[in-house]
């Protein structure tokens, strides 16, 4: 067999294939190199012209790519997916207004902490899964069970390990209502319990400003003011106002000695309708709620002696002793709230009262 010879640069002999066998193998390490650039580029070809594409995004994208016009496409920028959504016809159901459940009758409206449109406020901060709830029970009332700690711990036992919500009303001494929601039922424990859901509140009526002097209320006989009328010290020198003859200052509605007493009598109240001043405003509720902060989880911790709801800094978000006569709230770090009670840090206990939601006795 013979074998055909090539001559290198370097002046040494080569072996290589005979043309005859159909096998071509690269008979230098130019060629050779040559063939792994060739590979090297044909498998990472595409990437390259990828990255060496114009970043700019000069080329007229099609409809459903317009979002990489603005350089999105993941290259040039951060990809960002086109956004075709619609808003879904499906509603949620309205909710059903709170039905607090469990006052005694004879329970007195003054005795009642919460009422339903504070209720209402607090409805919107609870979750979702118990939002949908519209009755709400008693489960502890300072006026109906009597003031102790134990009681309320007892009362609340019913309750515990059982999905529901909780909340808590206290009233100081000045008519002040606040309190706490609780994830779990008031109990004593050696540590913290609740989540994340817990929050403090605080509620308070604001009365309505009388109207302002303007062309509708500058005529009216008598404006409401700040200072009582009725207190001669406040008001000296004042004589009585005139007495006004209906039949002469108002034709409209003078009458003659042959109508009878009752169109009299009928006439002079519209007249005193007409110059009374309007009814107040209503008062309107102030709201706020101290949702959890997220610095520690000192959500709830009870003993035998006190009842305590946030904490942190040596400081209780909201906290009551065992007699529940007195009570403490300071800002905390668990909830970041202002002090609940108008009286300070420490204040006089007047009610208490825990309502569960959601949760079943049975």
């Amino acid at each position: 067999m013979s074998r055909h010879h090539s001559r290198t640069p370097s002046g040494h002999d080569s072996l290589s294939s005979p043309p005859e066998s159909g096998v071509v193998t690269p008979s230098s390490p130019s060629a050779s190199s040559s063939f792994i650039s060739s590979s090297i580029y044909g498998a990472f070809g595409g990437l390259i012209r990828r990255f060496s594409s114009d970043p700019a995004g000069n080329m007229v994208p099609s409809t459903s790519n317009s979002h990489l016009a603005h350089g999105n496409d993941g290259v040039a920028g951060v990809f960002t997916p086109p956004i075709n959504r619609t808003a879904s016809p499906m509603q949620p159901p309205p909710l059903d207004p709170v039905v607090l459940l469990g006052f005694h009758q004879d329970t007195p409206a003054t005795a009642r902490l919460l009422s339903a449109p504070v209720a209402e406020e607090i409805r919107i901060m609870v979750p979702e899964r118990l939002r949908i709830e519209e009755d709400w029970h008693l489960v502890y009332s300072l006026d109906q069970d009597g003031a102790s700690l134990a009681t309320l711990y007892e009362k609340c036992g019913v309750y515990k390990g059982k999905r529901g919500g909780f909340v808590l009303v206290v009233r100081d001494d000045e008519g002040g209502t606040f309190g706490a929601y609780l994830s779990e039922a008031p109990h004593i424990s050696p540590h913290y319990f609740g989540t994340g859901e817990c929050f403090l509140w605080r509620a308070s009526l604001m009365a309505g400003l009388p109207p302002p002097p303007s062309a509708d209320t500058a005529d009216l006989a008598v404006r409401s003011t700040t200072i009582a009328a009725s207190t001669p010290a406040l008001v000296p020198d004042l004589e009585p106002a005139p007495l006004v003859d209906v039949s002469r200052s108002t034709p409209a509605l003078a009458v003659s000695a042959a109508d009878s007493g009752s169109d009299r009598h009928h006439a002079h109240q519209e007249q005193q309708q007409q110059q009374s001043p309007p009814p107040p405003p209503s008062p309107s509720i102030r709201f706020k709620a101290f949702p959890y902060s997220g610095v520690n989880e000192y959500y709830a911790y009870c003993e035998q002696h006190w009842l305590s709801v946030g904490a942190g800094d040596g400081k209780y978000g909201l906290w009551l002793d065992d007699g529940l006569e007195r009570g403490v709230s300071s800002t905390c770090l668990t909830f970041g709230n202002e002090p609940l009670s108008d009286q300070g840090e420490k204040f006089g206990v007047l009610g208490v009262e825990v309502w569960v939601i959601g949760a079943k006795d049975r």
